[in-house]
């Protein structure tokens, strides 16, 4: 009887849904943007209310999108917006529903002792050409991600351009105003690959930059942080900002029923109150108003392109001609245990940013029109660095041709040095912003292993303190094969730069920290 009972007790809890999460949830995956990680302590909420537990893989805009039109399988996408992903043949075909979640312009926050000296303070008619003399002129010093791997970049690059072009529907090549966003651009002093890291970085640079440009909610946050020495005051210029309105689209219709329960709720006034409290972006449903620390003025919203072509070339010719452009310092590990296939993925790493990967995110990741390419290979000692200058930034092109033939004559052999090659790096890099100040400046570190010659760690900090007194210059480091984490790590962190991991793929890190430089 007893025995019975038993089993008749454990049957109808599998039926409840023993073998899935403990309360019986429906677990849907979803490939979210980045800067939604601010939404998790709403989750469990979100959960409770629907049954709908949200398991989010996060990753950068054009990088969503791109997984999305390779086939990745996912249920939901949950995006700071969508329209260029209705623009890609097989991802926009993916999408079965969307619907708004919570908005949040994309602004640019200036130090208010500036924006009060300028007049732009309570100026309902500033302009976005304003702002782009401001910054050709060098008194605007700002800081934005990299508009191909991070949506608040690719929002104010399109806003911007639409601004300046006086288009009054979806922007077009030949109305974009060249001298105007090369200006505009002339101001900008800090790049990222995500918004989230721009703010640290911001932060940090503080005493350099006056300005930072990204999404309402993140500088508002900024500005309740008490990180800042001056607080930030936001513009809103008057042709217009575009906002991102972070749909949750519905990939999967087998997932309908638990997508309408999500939106719903996502939608009703409790959750669009909730949400603008934690993350102060704005409720998208009119019962719900948004609260005092929104301007109350009525934000224009700027048109979206309505063609691909038109914005893949906005984005070539921001790298290619507007922004201010790179030089970048690789420090690669040749030492002997990259003998083999650890040196081929190295190899074939490089040629990627020579053009060769050509899927969307990796056309945007190549070495640019204007870019100079450093590559300081090293083992028991550093060798001799050499220099390229990208001319031509088709995969054609005799430079990235001169850097593949280069890449493929590396031979492993030897110990590894690792300090003493970033510090080469560095004082080559202090070297040539004397000479060119005017550009982006960074190191990569790539190597397998740990520190087997040359200086130890704190003989290099030692060294190193004096050159980052004279020119902050940031050190990303990738994790590759034995690499010490703890190592990478604190190169990375103590010169104001960041870590990636190599592991799985060498060539997706190197990509990656493309949105850095």
């Amino acid at each position: 009887m007893v025995r019975g009972l038993f089993v008749a007790v454990l049957l109808a809890l599998l039926a409840a849904g023993g073998c899935g999460p403990r309360d019986g949830s429906e677990t849907l995956t979803v490939l979210a943007g980045s800067e939604l990680e601010d939404m998790s302590p709403l989750l469990e909420r979100i959960e409770r209310a629907t049954g709908v537990k949200l398991e989010l893989h996060y990753t950068g805009t054009l990088d969503a999108a791109e997984r999305l039109d390779r086939g990745e399988a996912f249920d939901l996408a949950w995006l700071s917006q969508a329209k260029y992903l209705r623009l890609l043949d097989r991802a926009g075909q993916r999408v079965v529903a969307q619907d708004k979640t919570m908005l949040s312009p994309v602004v640019l926050g200036v130090k208010e002792s500036d924006a009060q000296r300028w007049g732009w303070v309570g100026n309902p008619g500033l302009s976005w050409r304003e702002i782009a003399a401001k910054a050709a002129s060098g008194a605007l010093r700002f800081a934005m991600t990299d508009p191909s791997a991070s949506n608040s970049g690719f929002s104010a690059l399109l806003g911007v351009a639409a601004a300046v072009s006086g288009a009054a529907d979806a922007l077009r090549p030949e109305a974009v105003d060249p001298s105007a966003l090369t200006g505009f651009f002339q101001g900008q002093r800090l790049t990222a690959g995500s918004s989230g890291w721009l703010v640290d970085a911001y932060v940090q640079a503080e005493d350099q930059l006056n300005g930072i440009i990204n999404y309402e909610s993140v500088l508002l946050r900024l500005n309740d942080s008490g990180r800042l020495k001056e607080r930030l005051y936001l513009v809103y210029p008057k042709e217009g900002i575009v906002t991102a309105d972070y749909p949750l689209i519905l990939l999967d219709p087998a997932r309908r029923p638990a997508y309408q329960r999500l939106v719903s709720y996502l939608r009703s006034p409790q959750f669009q109150q909730a949400m603008m409290e934690k993350t102060l972006r704005r409720p998208v449903i009119p019962q719900v108003k948004p609260g005092p620390r929104f301007p109350t003025a009525l934000l224009v919203e700027l048109p979206f392109p309505d063609h691909r072509a038109t914005i893949d070339q906005l984005l070539f010719a921001y790298f290619d001609r507007y922004r201010r452009p790179s030089h970048v310092f690789f420090a690669l590990d040749v030492s002997g245990s990259m003998a083999g296939e650890r040196l081929a993925a190295l190899q074939s790493a490089l040629g990627n940013l020579t053009g060769l990967d050509t899927s969307l995110t990796g056309r945007f990741a190549r070495f640019r029109s204007r870019e100079k390419v450093t590559l300081i290979p090293f083992a028991t000692e550093v060798h001799e660095p050499r220099t390229f200058l990208i001319d031509d930034p088709s995969p054609d092109g005799a430079a990235m041709r001169a850097i593949r033939a280069y890449a493929q004559g590396l031979a492993a052999e030897g110990s590894t040095a690792i300090y003493d090659a970033v510090l080469a790096a560095y004082r080559q890099a202090i070297a040539a912003q004397r000479t060119e100040p005017d550009r982006f400046y960074s190191i990569v570190l790539m190597t397998d292993g740990e520190r087997t010659a040359g200086l130890d760690q704190d003989e290099f900090l030692a060294a190193l303190a004096p050159l980052q007194r004279e020119a902050p210059i940031k050190v990303f480091t990738i994790l590759f094969g034995e690499a010490s984490q703890a190592e990478m790590e604190r190169l990375s962190t103590v010169t104001g730069g960041r870590e990636f991991d190599g592991r799985h793929s060498l060539a997706q890190a190197f990509k990656a920290i493309r949105g850095y430089q």
